[in-house]
């Protein structure tokens, strides 16, 4: 096994950023979702409507970059702000079509269920023999499940399964804890960069895998993951 991408999200609910490597403290990948667009009554934007969070369709429109000392928003016309720019808040509302700003997190973490997400390649092919793949006839795309980390294994199923309890070695320094299967809700139909709007593949989950893919971990050892670290499971 081994880590075959790597992805950050600079501010909750955009679209965010392949990187070569990543420094994971406790928190998770450093600078990953710890900006949110807020709304005026402190909900966090988001696909879905919770308690915590607010449904805001848009918000895969805005593309989210690490920078410092905060991060960079480019609008759908090319346009950047700096994340903490009032101006910058006033043209995402525009796109949005409500009153919002960008906030750093504070007390509450912004993740919606813990530090690190991973999905794995076999997990892909398993539902892309269940749904078809995309319409360009290439396998679901990894970036509809926004997972911190693609985890490279060899043939099709759902292998992840049965990582919780175990302690998942990444490279020379990253030691993972894999806690829970994550579940999943409409979003991952949503259309997002380059993959299109879908209403199976939530569906096909249900049918088939109790609505889960991928695990959720906790950090047991920080350090530095890598695109092409060795990934070994004790």
């Amino acid at each position: 096994m081994r880590v075959a991408e790597i992805r950050r999200y600079p501010i909750k609910s955009m679209l965010g950023e392949v990187v070569p490597l990543a420094e994971v403290g406790e928190r998770g990948l450093v600078g990953d979702r710890l900006w949110a667009v807020r709304d005026p009554d402190g909900k966090l934007g988001s696909g879905k409507n919770t308690r915590r969070f607010r449904r805001m369709p848009g918000l895969f429109r805005l593309q989210a970059y690490a920078a410092d000392p905060v991060p960079i928003v480019e609008l759908p016309d090319g346009r950047r702000f700096a994340a903490d720019d009032p101006v910058g808040h006033r043209a995402v509302g525009e796109v949005l079509g409500r009153t919002v700003t960008l906030a750093p997190e504070e007390a509450v973490l912004h993740h919606d269920e813990g530090p690190v997400s991973l999905i794995t390649t076999a997990a892909l092919r398993r539902l892309t023999e269940l749904s078809g793949g995309e319409q360009a006839g290439t396998g679901v795309d990894p970036l509809r499940f926004r997972a911190n980390l693609l985890i490279d294994v060899p043939g099709s199923g759902y292998p992840e399964d049965g990582w919780p309890g175990r302690r998942l070695r990444i490279g020379p320094e990253v030691v993972l804890r894999p806690v829970r299967p994550l579940t999943r809700c409409v979003m991952i139909d949503m259309a997002q960069d380059r993959a299109g709007e879908r209403n199976d593949l939530l569906k096909t989950l249900a049918e088939n895998h109790g609505l889960t893919f991928g695990v959720l971990a906790t950090v047991e050892r920080p350090g530095r993951v890598a695109a092409g670290h060795m990934c070994s499971l004790t």
